[in-house]
């Protein structure tokens, strides 16, 4: 999920994760590689003090600083773009067709977690496709490290703090693996959420008792369906522009292009 769409999850993120105000932004933020190490080192006792212990505090002191986060975090350039040459960038037609055969190959699935959700399977699938390819690269990154970073970074430091906190929190439950790899900013599974996100609206989706986001793809479609009904999705509602889910929509991602897509291409899905 794209890094521009989460700023609206920051007040719902410091509710969810309620890390004291008093200590968990002490630790000195800085704009290049050369205070990371006595960033973590400070930071790292304002974890132990919030709770964050063990297997959880052994893989943040084995983070790096993440030159490439940095850089994919200076140079978003897809939301400049038309529709029509968004579109074009993210292979909507492509995935529009794919959609429709993996919508006949999982239609119990997608008719259980429009069900228990109220949200059909094409903006699902359009959100998939367009994020992972199916679940065909899930990013190149190492996640902690990467959000690590961030969190260090001056640009928006309290924001990934708290995605920060939520990691940790993934990696102490075991939901996520220390060495988990992701995409630039942090974004976990086949739907890319963000470590908040995951923690607020991950759901077990094919029954486990577990939440998977990168190895199940029932998990991580029934998640960012929970997603999409905890920003005002309600069933049988239209998701075009000006139509009653359309804000769900905009809550997924921020940039008008984006959100435009998911309706376009989940359309085409439907058969709408």
């Amino acid at each position: 999920m794209a890094i521009l769409a989460k700023v609206k999850t920051f007040a719902a993120a410091s509710a969810v994760l309620a890390v004291t105000a008093s200590g968990a932004y002490a630790a000195q933020c800085g704009n290049n590689a050369g205070g990371f190490e006595a960033w973590k080192a400070d930071f790292a006792q304002e974890a132990a003090a919030n709770g964050i212990k063990g297997n959880a505090l052994n893989a943040f002191a084995k983070t790096t600083y993440a030159t490439k986060t940095i850089s994919a975090d200076r140079n978003q350039k897809s939301f400049k773009l038309s529709l029509d040459q968004f579109m074009a960038k993210r292979g909507g037609k492509t995935i529009a067709s794919k959609g429709k055969t993996i919508k006949k190959q999982n239609a119990a699935l997608f008719q259980s977690i429009e069900a228990r959700y109220g949200v059909p399977a094409g903006p699902l699938i359009a959100i998939w496709g367009m994020e992972t390819g199916f679940g065909s690269f899930l990013g190149n990154q190492h996640t902690l490290s990467a959000v690590a970073t961030l969190a260090y970074d001056c640009r928006r430091s309290e924001y990934f703090t708290d995605q920060l906190y939520a990691a940790l929190k993934l990696v102490q439950s075991g939901t996520l693996a220390p060495n988990a790899i992701g995409a630039a900013h942090g974004e976990i599974g086949q739907t890319q959420f963000l470590p908040v996100n995951v923690l607020k609206f991950g759901a077990d989706g094919d029954g486990n008792g577990k939440i998977d986001m990168v190895r199940s793809k029932a998990d991580a479609l029934a998640s960012t369906a929970n997603f999409l009904r905890g920003h005002g999705w309600s069933a049988g509602g239209g998701y075009q522009p000006g139509q009653a889910n359309f804000g769900a929509l905009q809550g997924w991602n921020a940039a008008s292009v984006y959100q435009q897509a998911i309706a376009i291409i989940g359309a085409e899905i439907d058969g709408n």
